[in-house]
């Protein structure tokens, strides 16, 4: 069964910045897509940021400019770069990737345990 661990949460101040990153504990056969998502408490999980296995990326309107998701085929590994954070940022990000383990499987989503991010002074 892949796993995806996260890593790179913690407390930062604001304006501040942090890296996530999200890694696959296997070699897998094909990526369609991965993406992060956060959770505010007392919200609804929400979109942060996606990329495509072309390289095209979306991104929430309150993160454009402030953050950037890029990927690693090669260490299957996507991050979340995240700059001039603020307050509202803070919230367990998690990660999800859209792929099929095996030449054989069908795709599914799987999703990380998440990694809390807080942004205070």
């Amino acid at each position: 069964q892949v796993q995806l661990v996260e890593s790179g949460g913690g407390l930062v101040q604001p304006g501040g910045s942090l890296r996530l990153s999200c890694a696959a504990s296997e070699s897998v056969f094909s990526i369609s897509d991965m993406a992060w998502y956060r959770q505010a408490p007392g919200k609804q999980r929400e979109l942060v940021a996606r990329i495509y296995g072309r390289g095209d990326t979306n991104y929430a309107d309150s993160v454009k400019g402030r953050f950037t998701i890029s990927g690693d085929n090669a260490k299957n590994t996507v991050y979340l770069q995240m700059n001039s954070l603020k307050p509202d940022d803070t919230a367990v990000y998690y990660c999800t990737w859209r792929l099929a383990p095996t030449e054989k499987s069908t795709f599914g989503d799987y999703w990380g345990q998440g990694t809390q991010v807080t942004v205070s002074s």
